[in-house]
């Protein structure tokens, strides 16, 4: 009879294995059927374009007589003049990866903050996380198009020969929040160096730009917040731990998978935005004479840049993130 019942007993394991290997395939091949679309459009219209990109980026443009146009295979010249002939490419690009290594810590660690204070029980919490999304919106292609062409509306109007340019420059030295020389006195007897003095100086300062940018990480920060069981928080008051405590043990790894996936979004959305320098300086010389090919080649340099980027950010960030086990 113990043999029989272990029998059984193995045969029901079996099923019960089975079953949630089947469940596991369905789930697979829903979604698989889920991103369809998205992988035939992207092998059907993307590849293609891509695959002509890169084949530009080797050839000039030679333009015919009869009309049209025929391409001259010339190796890694395209590649050569973006990186010792044009002056300008490299050192935009420096400056533009500069800045994105000042703005990630920035903008994770001021929405993992907005995100812990509006996941607190507070009346119009609701109405709070809003008015944090709502520059976001503003933000978006339709509304920043629309705003670009009323300064330029404002820049014709004006007729006293003062570029809009120099009206900004102006009006950001008349609203900036704090100085190098308010941060110095107060750093004064803390022995900070000039490096952290003029970092701080420059994060207050660009407070706006990071909350235009911190919307979508905040989101997520909150849906990683709320995925969090109360009943953790709930033993840690028991055992008696402060909410200092409580954050570094609790709350910081369990939301450290976000905070890799927020570094990996501001990284991709700080060097694809329209407002990015490299990203305006190659479509400017995508519109100069032979410009197609050369900037094609200063694209692909930029890509693979931001691949390599993406990859140490990930690495580095993946060795102390902590996963939660389910099973």
């Amino acid at each position: 009879m113990n043999s029989e019942a272990k029998v059984k007993t193995t045969q029901v394991q079996t099923k019960k294995r089975r079953k949630s290997k089947s469940l596991d395939k369905k789930k697979a091949k829903m979604g698989w059927i889920f991103v369809l679309p998205f992988v035939l459009v992207f092998l059907l219209v993307y590849v293609p374009i891509l695959i002509d990109s890169i084949n530009y980026s080797f050839h000039e443009i030679v333009i015919l007589p009869g009309g049209g146009f025929d391409l001259d295979f010339v190796g890694w010249d395209n590649y050569s003049y973006a990186l010792f002939e044009n002056p300008d490419f490299v050192q935009t690009l420096t400056t533009g990866i500069q800045q994105l290594v000042f703005d990630i810590p920035a903008i994770v660690i001021f929405s993992l903050f907005m995100a812990i204070l509006l996941n607190q029980k507070m009346s119009g919490r609701t109405f709070f996380r809003a008015v944090f999304f709502v520059p976001v919106i503003l933000s978006t292609g339709i509304i920043s198009s629309i705003e670009q062409q009323n300064n330029a509306m404002v820049s014709d109007l004006m007729g006293d020969g003062m570029a809009l340019e120099d009206m900004d420059e102006g009006a950001s030295q008349g609203v900036e929040v704090i100085s190098a020389m308010d941060v110095q006195a107060l750093f004064a007897n803390m022995k900070v160096g000039t490096e952290l003095v003029d970092y701080v100086v420059s994060i207050v300062n660009n407070i706006y730009g990071i909350i235009n940018r911190s919307g979508v990480q905040m989101l997520i920060f909150l849906a990683g917040l709320q995925s969090i069981s109360p009943a953790i928080y709930e033993s840690c008051t028991v055992e008696g731990a402060t909410a200092w405590e409580t954050f570094w043990k609790i709350t910081f790894p369990m939301i450290s998978p976000m905070i890799l996936v927020n570094a990996v979004y501001t990284v991709i959305d700080a060097f694809t935005s329209s407002t990015n320098s490299v990203m305006t300086f190659i479509s400017n010389v995508a519109a100069e004479t032979n410009g197609d090919v050369r900037s094609s080649a200063m694209s692909w340099m930029y890509f693979l840049i931001v691949m390599l980027i993406i990859s140490v950010v990930s690495a580095v960030m993946s060795a102390y993130v902590f996963y939660q086990r389910r099973d």
